[in-house]
């Protein structure tokens, strides 16, 4: 909708997911950039085997299975896919993506992961993961392939290969199953509890997200910013903002470019929340317009380049069966 250069879009889902999107992305046939679209579909089975093969981890989560493959997204794209902006499915883009891509070229040359860092929040019965939000992720996936971020049993039956991740879980949680010979129980919200043990213990691979891009409603409010007052001033809109204290955007404003509607407790979709029928809710007075309008901004109103322009082109495609980095790895040993 705003991207200003043509954009490759990878997609981890299952088949419905696929169908609804499909029908969707079909109604643009001249986007004002090329668009190219993977969707990526991993087994139930094959998702529940790498689980098996990293050998510690699980998850108490809503998001369940399919939410710990964020901690794989490395190994699910194909090797060519050398870097990736990861966005949850209850965020919205308001700007440009191109800004949010843009940060990996400030990076320094070891960071393999950029999320969100609120150092200000403790939450001792989540181990303190609300500390980072892995909801926008840039990864460096060819830096998280190098480091082999997530363990799995190949590599131990193969030997001399290193994953980062089991030292990072012991030293944040102790052993799994409390002996080291089961699964982590006391890991909390899903993937973050994983990825804040990774980050908290390695943060020399780690650089904080601006805000910008992570305007959140989940324990942080937006930070006590949306639509209105269009005249006012850096200066002033800083002074009304909140949770930026002690943290990296203290001392600057947040102009958001990514909305994330996270929390909304009582509905799978952000959009059906039944808060946006409430004119006196805070959420909707700051954001309830932004919603409106991107909800109902129709697919066809895409079409916004030249007919017979080959870069102004949409091509979808379907990665059915997909092989985990670690499988790739055994391949190359036999």
């Amino acid at each position: 909708m705003y991207s200003s250069r043509p954009s490759d879009i990878h997609i981890i889902c299952d088949d419905k997911a696929e169908q609804y999107l499909r029908e969707r992305f079909a109604l643009v046939q001249r986007p004002s950039y090329r668009v190219r679209v993977w969707f990526y579909k991993p087994s139930w089975q094959s998702m529940l085997d790498r689980v098996e093969r990293e050998g510690s981890i699980q998850t108490d989560h809503s998001a369940g299975l399919p939410g710990l493959m964020k901690l794989f997204i490395h190994e699910i794209l194909p090797r060519t896919v050398k870097k990736s902006v990861y966005v949850d499915t209850d965020a919205l883009f308001i700007s440009d993506p191109a800004l949010l891509w843009d940060v990996f070229s400030g990076l320094r040359p070891t960071t393999a992961l950029v999320m969100a860092s609120h150092p200000d929040q403790h939450a001792p019965e989540w181990h303190d993961a609300s500390k980072i939000c892995s909801c926008v992720m840039l990864l460096d996936l060819e830096k998280l392939r190098s480091l082999r971020l997530m363990d799995s049993s190949i590599y131990r039956e193969l030997g001399g290969i290193h994953a980062l991740s089991p030292e990072a879980f012991r030293a944040k949680y102790g052993l799994p199953g409390e002996d080291g010979k089961g699964r982590y129980d006391n890991v909390r919200l899903g993937d973050q509890g994983y990825w804040w043990a990774i980050v908290d213990h390695r943060p020399d691979i780690f650089e904080p997200l601006n805000y910008d891009f992570e305007v959140t409603t989940c324990l942080l409010q937006t930070y006590n910013t949306g639509l209105g007052n269009e005249l006012i001033t850096m200066e002033e809109e800083q002074k009304h903002q909140i949770f930026t204290k002690d943290t990296p955007q203290e001392g600057i404003t947040v102009l958001p470019k990514l909305l994330h509607f996270n929390c909304l407790h009582g509905t799978p979709r952000y959009m059906e929340w039944t808060g946006w029928s409430d004119p006196a809710d805070y959420l909707t007075i700051r954001w309830g317009a932004a919603v409106s309008y991107h909800v109902g901004y129709k697919w066809i109103w895409l079409n916004k380049g030249q007919a017979n322009n080959l870069e102004q082109t949409l091509e979808m495609f379907t990665i059915s069966n997909v092989i985990f980095e670690d499988q790739l790895v055994l391949k190359q040993h036999t």
